[in-house]
Parts: structure tokens; C-alpha cells; sequence
């Protein structure tokens, strides 16, 4: 009996979590999309309403696969975005066609552009392919490096993190050259990283890499373990020992077993205000 209650139970929440799933997003291959309204004082006024498309994860083909591809495009399109970033992983540990993911990628169209870091999964080959890809398709490859994004006089700055894996080469974060005046959005592939090091001057750091651990209930418990700080980083909006904010996106895509439960697939919104 207990043994035929727990089969009915583990389908009941397989069930509810595709409805969830379907009911958040009217875009296939794509769970919900998720808005997050951010304020800082540090923000010029002209960047006042500045809108961030924020993707991840994308692991082309897992269980993110061709057919799931236009959808996410869809979505992300329907942003109106002013930037899009792009937060590592994007090809899938059986292989994928990121020739294809970029093509795709590059028909969502901002006033500023696409920038990317790379993720745990850009390597040997496929970091090769992936650099191919952003270059041909114009994504702006932040490694370690801060670039300025222009309205007129005022401006914002925008940080992307290399391995943030490896912190023996990478242990110095590129934010303790720039000034606390200064509104600075960094990118990073691990939320570890902000942790890990000292991430002074940082505004807002934007992560992928957990998944929202792929199978968690309440945001609070998952099996897999992404992270090194547990579940401290798992997803949404968490703040780091010394108050900074950071927004882990679950992402698009799957890693290790192509299955989600509770942890809907997603692209992120940031809306950029006045404090």
C-alpha cells in the first residue's frame, strides 16, 4: 500500500509540475519568465526603466532541444529588452549544434546588444565552437573585462566574470578597479563567485549554473548539488555575506538527467529603476 501511495504521489507531482510549467509561459520550451523590478541609488536617471534580458543554461540539445529553441526566442523577443546577457553552458553534454543556437540568438535584437560569459561546460571543443559562434553572430565575450554602456553623458557599467572556477587565475574580480559611484552589473556563470571573492563596487550580480537545482521542493531542499554553499544560492534573488545582491536564473536547460521538477525553465527580466 505505502509503496503504491508513493507512486501516486511522485506522478501527482510530475503532473502538476508540467501544468505549472505550461501555465507560466505561453512560450514552448520555456517554463515562465521571470521579472525582477531592481532599484539603486547608484543608477543614472536616464537609465531609469533600463530593461535586461537574462538567459542561461542552455545545455543545446538536453531536454532544451531544436524544438524548444523558436519558443525561447519568442520569448526572450518579447522583452523589449535594451541588452541581452547570456550566462554560459550552452552546449549539451551529448553535444549540440551551437551554430544553430547562436543563429537563433541573434535574432533577438537589442539597442545594445548581446554579452556573454562562458560557463563550466565551454571546454576543449566546445569552447572553441562557442567562441566561433559568439563571434560570427556579434555576442561580446566579457572575460575578466568591464565594458560601458552609453546614454549621452551618463552610463552603466557592465562586468563579465572568465572561469569563475578557477580562482587561482581568476580570484581577483575586475570590480575592484572601478568606484562605488559607479552602477556596475556583473556577470558570472556560478553565483559561488561572489562568495568566493572579494566582489567590491558590484551593484548586481546576475548567475546561472544551479538550474534551481532541477528537482526542489519549495526552493528550499534539491538532491543535486550545484553549488558549494548547498542551497544558500539554489535561485531567485540572494544577497552574499556582505549584502550584495545576486539573481540566480534556473535557466533553460539540463544537466547530469534531463528532468525537472519544481524548478521551472526560464529567461529573466530585469527592470532597472531610480532608488
Amino acid at each position: 500500500m505505502y509503496k503504491s501511495y508513493l507512486i501516486v504521489l511522485m506522478a501527482a507531482m510530475a503532473l502538476l509540475s508540467s501544468c505549472a510549467t505550461a501555465s507560466f509561459s505561453h512560450y514552448k520550451g520555456v517554463g515562465r519568465i521571470k521579472q525582477y523590478d531592481f532599484y539603486s541609488e547608484q543608477l543614472p536617471d536616464s537609465f531609469d526603466g533600463f530593461r535586461v534580458a537574462f538567459a542561461s543554461d542552455f545545455h543545446y540539445e538536453s531536454r532544451f532541444t531544436s524544438k524548444r529553441l523558436p519558443g525561447a526566442i519568442r520569448a526572450l523577443q518579447s522583452l523589449d529588452a535594451d541588452v541581452l546577457l547570456l550566462g554560459g553552458d550552452y552546449r549539451g553534454r551529448n553535444g549540440g549544434d551551437v551554430d544553430e543556437l547562436f543563429r537563433a540568438l541573434e535574432q533577438v535584437r537589442t539597442p545594445y546588444g548581446t554579452y556573454a560569459v562562458m560557463g563550466n561546460h565551454e571546454r576543449g571543443e566546445a569552447d572553441r565552437m562557442v567562441r566561433e559562434a559568439m563571434q560570427y553572430t556579434g555576442v561580446h565575450l566579457l572575460e575578466h573585462r568591464v565594458d560601458t554602456l552609453r546614454k549621452g553623458d551618463a552610463y552603466i557599467l557592465l562586468c563579465g566574470i572568465r572561469n569563475p572556477f578557477d580562482l587561482k587565475t581568476n580570484g581577483v574580480s575586475p570590480t575592484l578597479k572601478l568606484h562605488p559611484e559607479d552602477f556596475v552589473l556583473m556577470l558570472t556563470h556560478t553565483p559561488d563567485y561572489v562568495e568566493d571573492v572579494d566582489v567590491s563596487n558590484t551593484d548586481l550580480a546576475l548567475a546561472g549554473h544551479t538550474h534551481g537545482g532541477q528537482v526542489s521542493l519549495f526552493k528550499k531542499w534539491t538532491p543535486a548539488h550545484f553549488s558549494k554553499y548547498g542551497n544558500r544560492f539554489l535561485t531567485g534573488l540572494r544577497h552574499n555575506s556582505r549584502g550584495i545582491p545576486v539573481i540566480i536564473t534556473n535557466g533553460l536547460g539540463t544537466s547530469r538527467r534531463d528532468i525537472r521538477l519544481f524548478t521551472p525553465s526560464e529567461v529573466v527580466l530585469i527592470v532597472l529603476h531610480k532608488k
